[in-house]
């Protein structure tokens, strides 16, 4: 898995970079940042990946969060990827914002054309660590997963898949419960076919109610979202969380809305509960 270096710049101490690679998962280019705190210079740190919502690329997050000055406190890394394979022109694929490119809902894809590139849940739980950890100085024992609206999903569902794999989890205004609302019902019917069973595996709420994962859950909720009634239904999330046990803060937060402006609030709350869990 070869690495092309876009750029690096200085940050807080530590190196803010933005790579490109071949992927085999999508069978694309895709792109991803990494920064590294300053601790990175004296060995391996941590990772924590963050999944970016409907639209947004690698860069959202790093450039609006501003999470590296919390990371470079902590030592932490921070990973972020792309939301989808770019550039292959299926038919379909840019028809729409909340599908397609921008919108790989961090699933496998069964159902064509979509099965041979969009396979974002293999990328982000099994191909990007494995580069990462081979080409940056991060530790192989210990990753956290936090995402926002789609990325909240990804991260979510991510971790209770995988729970040996991802030591902790966090999300910021998550589609909880994705095979119920007009976003999900349309990525995963087209991404997974029509077989409603199928689409089971990737709602973190009924993945959650099945069985718990085995640390905290950390959720933050505006709202004054747009989209918080009609697509996120973060009640589904805690009536799971009372099914199973499932360890879960879930706090809702008057006059905020879905932007990163909301995210930007509680960034240090996330990166303090992913550095209790992983440092």
């Amino acid at each position: 898995m070869s690495l092309e270096k876009r750029s690096e710049q200085a940050c807080f101490g530590g190196t803010m970079g933005f790579y490109t690679h071949r992927s085999e998962a999508t069978s694309s280019d895709m792109r991803f940042a990494v920064y590294l705190p300053p601790q990175a210079k004296q060995g391996k740190v941590p990772a924590l990946y963050y999944l970016a919502g409907l639209t947004c690329t690698e860069e959202t997050f790093v450039i609006k969060a501003g999470a590296q000055r919390l990371a470079a406190e902590y030592g932490l890394a921070l990973v972020a990827c792309d939301t989808s394979p770019r550039g292959l022109n299926l038919p379909g694929d840019s028809d729409a914002w909340d599908f397609g490119v921008a919108a790989g809902f961090y699933l496998d894809a069964t159902a064509a054309p979509w099965s041979t590139n969009y396979r974002m849940g293999s990328y982000i739980n099994d191909e990007l660590p494995t580069l990462v950890e081979k080409n940056f100085p991060v530790s192989t024992e210990c990753r956290g997963i936090f995402g926002h609206s789609m990325g909240g999903h990804g991260a979510l569902v991510s971790a209770l898949r995988n729970p040996a794999r991802w030591h902790s989890v966090s999300a910021f205004a998550p589609i909880s419960n994705p095979v119920a609302v007009p976003w999900g019902k349309k990525a995963f019917g087209n991404y997974l076919g029509p077989d409603q069973k199928s689409w089971e595996a990737w709602d973190a709420s009924l993945l959650m109610r099945r069985k718990a994962y085995p640390g905290s859950i950390l959720v933050d909720q505006g709202l004054s979202d747009q989209f918080l009634a009609e697509q996120l239904q973060p009640q589904a999330l805690e009536a799971a969380a009372s099914a199973s046990g499932q360890a879960l803060t879930l706090r809702r937060h008057e006059g905020y809305d879905h932007s990163y402006w909301f995210i930007q609030t509680f960034m240090a709350d996330h990166l303090a509960h992913h550095a209790k869990n992983l440092l």
